[in-house]
């Protein structure tokens, strides 16, 4: 079969682009496959982090990829349109996150029915941080869908109460297995300049307002002080509110902060010294992290 799969890929970096090349991956083993890129996703000015790129130094899956789709030029979106037909596919497959996508992801969907079957995974159909025109963009996207898989029960949901006409078929979020294995807790906390007479919990990912991390920090004084926590991820706004929380309840001593995109070189270190993985989230779907924990074998 041949396979058509647009969304984002290397050399873009988090967790989308992750499940994405694993999949690209799996599929290949067995079908005729292109991968088609963004060439921008985002202006510099929309983007929350640092940079939307992995590091050249970082062990990625370099996944092959024609980079055409640019969110911001509708004249990409032709284009996309034209180079995917002439792929001659049987199946296009569309890997849509949030309603800022939906233009250019929705313009390919509806003119490409016509010539192969869509499907489009979607990972979150209602935004974790809402914006005003979110309802309308979203409905240009699902409205030029007849499937799609979600990886919850509560992202087919979501889907299926606001658009009936789509068919839904939930497949849930894999396990990761791109990040190594477990190593030795001592070899991980002098990697890490951690004390090993402590224990650690993890909050890992992007550091973004619905993740719950304010919550988390306010009930570190009421747990063990011999249990510290560990912050890995990149931040996603302002920290301060964060470190206000860490001073009024003095816990610099045990809140350990790792403020930067975690390469997927460094994951196994953070998880091969946790105790649990703490997902504080105030809004959730499914998330990666709980992918990489199973991996791991860490609750």
């Amino acid at each position: 079969m041949k396979i058509a799969f647009l969304s984002t890929f290397y050399p873009y970096r988090g967790g989308i682009a992750q499940f994405n090349g694993a999949l690209y991956r799996a599929l290949e083993k067995e079908h005729e496959l292109k991968a088609f890129n963004f060439s921008l996703q985002y202006p510099k000015a929309f983007f929350p982090g640092k940079t939307q790129y992995v590091d050249e130094k970082d062990e990625v899956e370099k996944i092959p990829t024609e980079r055409v789709l640019n969110a911001m030029n509708p004249a990409t979106y032709l284009t996309t349109v034209k180079k995917i037909k002439s792929f001659n596919p049987d199946v296009l497959i569309i890997g849509y996150w949030m309603p800022y996508m939906a233009p250019s992801l929705g313009y390919v969907a509806g003119k490409m029915q016509k010539h192969c079957k869509v499907i489009s995974i979607v990972h979150n159909a209602v935004p974790h941080e809402k914006g005003m025109m979110d309802r309308s963009l979203s409905n240009y996207f699902f409205k030029r869908n007849k499937h799609c898989i979600a990886l919850s029960e509560a992202v087919k949901k979501d889907i299926v109460d606001s658009y009936p006409k789509v068919n839904v078929k939930v497949l849930h979020h894999p396990t990761y297995n791109h990040f190594g294995e477990l190593i030795e807790r001592q070899e991980a906390l002098k990697f890490l300049k951690l004390d090993s007479k402590v224990k650690y919990l993890l909050f890992f990912g992007l550091i973004r307002d619905y993740k719950g991390l304010d919550s988390l920090l306010e009930t570190m004084p009421l747990i063990d002080k011999d249990i510290h926590l560990i912050i890995a991820g990149e931040v996603y706004g302002d920290f301060q509110k964060y470190q206000e929380i860490i001073d009024k309840h003095q816990l610099n001593d045990r809140v350990h902060l790792h403020l930067k995109y975690i390469p997927d070189s460094e994951v196994k270190y953070y998880f091969s010294i946790a105790e649990a993985v703490v997902l504080p989230y105030k809004s959730a779907t499914q998330s990666g992290i709980i992918a990489v924990a199973k991996h791991f074998g860490i609750p």
